[in-house]
């Protein structure tokens, strides 16, 4: 039994998801658009080592298309399932994920909740 299984069971029962992940809608298009995504794709949050506005020093999310395998957090907005994988939860100690565009830069940005 793997972490994606056990997250899966304790929602069965009753839990809540142990993260959530909210790709606003605004977010979602400026992905869409700078990607040049015309199909259906997935498109996964992961953890790198540098960049900033991390939750961890020295830590920070970045992006790459990928196929799910244990996701524990899924949003799927237009032609784009953006999902977590069981194997990065222990950087979110118990946070969850909500991307948006930020209004001045035009950008996404990662907000903790």
């Amino acid at each position: 039994m793997n972490l994606a299984d056990l997250c899966t069971i304790f929602r069965e029962h009753g839990g809540d998801d142990l993260i959530k992940l909210k790709v606003t809608e605004e977010a979602a298009n400026w992905y869409e658009d700078e990607l040049d995504i015309k199909e259906e794709t997935s498109i996964r949050f992961f953890v790198r080592y540098g960049g900033t506005g991390g939750l961890l020093p020295g830590l920070s999310l970045a992006i790459k298309e990928d196929e799910a395998t244990e996701p524990i957090a899924e949003d799927k907005i237009n032609l784009v399932t953006y999902f977590i994988e069981a194997n990065d939860e222990w950087y979110f100690d118990g946070h969850s994920l909500k991307v948006q565009l930020h209004e001045k830069f035009n950008e996404p940005e990662f907000i903790y909740e």
